[in-house]
């Protein structure tokens, strides 16, 4: 079979400034109903996780830009659990069907037809478990099928096509048919253009190839592939869209999801430090999701890890061997070894290193959190400061206030939490133990080495601890008894 370049033109990705169609007649179907035993895993396959999305959150993605009509989800497996997922991913006239006996692909898709809307006139066909799927890839089958053109599917040249269908070519370079690996010839088995599985097919015409579909396979399924060969049979051509294999790769098992989650976090960096001003000092050990936002002129240094929206605001330097979480870091911030979850880091403030920034954790600007401090649903006030070897925990600082060495505020009883109040330039001394409830009154002091059990007025030092005794020449006597 000749190469796909090598007959008639084959129609490619469009330009990211091409115009691009109105999609509001179509439908898309993304199938989802798929266990996923090669994960050999107790969560469905499309729910695993690949650079801070699930694998059918990211096709997902990928469709958003498009403004469809509709799009219908077809779950199976755990379908609670992925219809919350898809659900979570708040996309406009989405909805789910249940694929309850799992008879093949295009089963699949015979599940999702009664629930397509009136005004639909094409349908997108998607796998759920392809996360590296752009937009451009499928703009790209909107270009490709028009006028006498009812159907388009994307393809790509593999260097080893194993576990996809190979697309047999006619002599025109149209497709002519798609054939499993499974029941594949020798010959058609050295073909290389495998199927992607992603399909635009004028509703009419699918609905119809559906209900002709067989299941005289090495499977005994419903293959949707199959469309290929009696759309072809009738007369109607099918438009390959050949696009790269790091676009339409799919995700059969956790050796594909790790390259998978690289290849994003590659693409999310690369984006950053061409379109938007990112240092980064070393993109191999720097892993970011891709919904990570990082301003101009930040800087991530070396070991630095960002998960789950994380924000990083304008000259900022986070790293090296950070491990931030849901995070928000403010504007000139510097957060230096630190592990934070769910926290708020506020403009210029200095973190680090080795603190861990717990829930609740909200730092204002210009605060400071050092070495070995540990934090947890605490508002830190403005120029506060809590240097080094504290926990502090379930408390509100106020500004200017010192949290000396050695501070631990004592917020558990054994069966309830209890808070803190360290109103405005408080200085809490080394070592004091802030036994909650308890508030230490503005501009207060407290001497090192107290226990504080009771309130402390404004302006006032509470010393909570036993008067020193000297007992001179003590260790001479005790070396005369022996």
């Amino acid at each position: 079979m000749p190469a796909p370049d090598q007959t008639a033109p084959t129609p490619s990705l469009p330009d990211d400034d091409a115009h691009h169609e109105a999609a509001g007649d179509v439908a898309v179907v993304v199938l989802a109903a798929g266990k996923g035993t090669r994960f050999r895993s107790d969560l469905a396959k499309v729910l695993h996780r690949a650079a801070g999305r699930t694998l059918v959150h990211h096709v997902l993605e990928a469709v958003r830009p498009l403004d469809v009509g509709q799009v219908v989800v077809v779950v199976g497996h755990q379908a609670d659990e992925v219809g919350a997922e898809v659900e979570a991913a708040g996309l406009d006239g989405l909805s789910t069907v249940a694929q309850v006996d799992q008879r093949g692909t295009g089963h699949a898709v015979q599940q999702a037809m009664p629930a397509l809307a009136e005004g639909i006139r094409r349908v997108l066909i998607l796998p759920g478990d392809t996360p590296l799927l752009t937009p451009d890839a499928l703009r790209g089958l909107f270009t490709a099928t028009g006028g006498e053109v009812p159907a388009s599917m994307l393809t790509t040249v593999f260097d080893d096509p194993t576990g996809y269908g190979r697309v047999i070519r006619s002599a025109d370079g149209s497709v002519d048919r798609v054939v499993e690996q499974r029941d594949a010839t020798p010959d058609e088995l050295e073909v290389r253009e495998g199927n992607a599985g992603m399909y635009l097919v004028d509703r009419g015409l699918l609905d119809d190839a559906l209900t002709r579909l067989g299941d005289d396979n090495a499977q005994g399924e419903l293959y949707l592939t199959d469309i290929v060969g009696i759309l072809r049979g009738d007369g109607h051509a099918i438009a390959p869209v050949v696009a790269p294999e790091s676009v339409i790769a799919g995700v059969n098992d956790r050796a594909q999801l790790a390259a998978a989650a690289a290849v994003l976090r590659e693409r999310h960096l690369d984006h950053l430090l061409r379109e938007v001003g990112v240092t980064v000092v070393d993109p191999v050990t720097t892993h970011l999701d891709v919904d990570v936002e990082v301003a101009r002129d930040a800087v991530l240094l070396p070991g630095t890890i960002l998960e789950r929206g994380t924000r990083i605001g304008e000259r900022a330097v986070v790293g090296p061997n950070c491990h931030l979480t849901a995070c928000d870091v403010g504007p000139d911030a510097t957060v230096h070894s630190t592990r934070a979850q769910d926290a708020v880091v506020g403009e210029g403030a200095e973190v680090g290193p080795f603190a861990h920034l717990r829930p609740g954790t909200r730092l204002g600007v210009a605060t400071k959190v050092g070495a070995y401090v540990e934090t947890k649903n605490v508002q830190v006030g403005e120029r506060s400061k809590i240097p080094h070897l504290a926990y502090v925990g379930d408390t509100r600082i106020g500004t200017g206030v010192n949290v000396a060495c050695g501070v631990i505020t004592v917020n558990y009883d054994g069966r309830n939490k209890h808070r803190t109040t360290i109103e405005d330039d408080a200085f809490v001394g080394c070592d004091t133990m802030l036994v909650a409830p308890v508030t230490i009154g503005r501009g207060a002091y407290t001497a090192a080495g107290s226990t504080i059990t009771d309130d402390v007025p404004p302006g006032s030092l509470a010393i909570a601890r036993s008067r020193q005794v000297v007992k001179e020449d003590w260790v001479a006597r005790q070396d005369d008894g022996r």
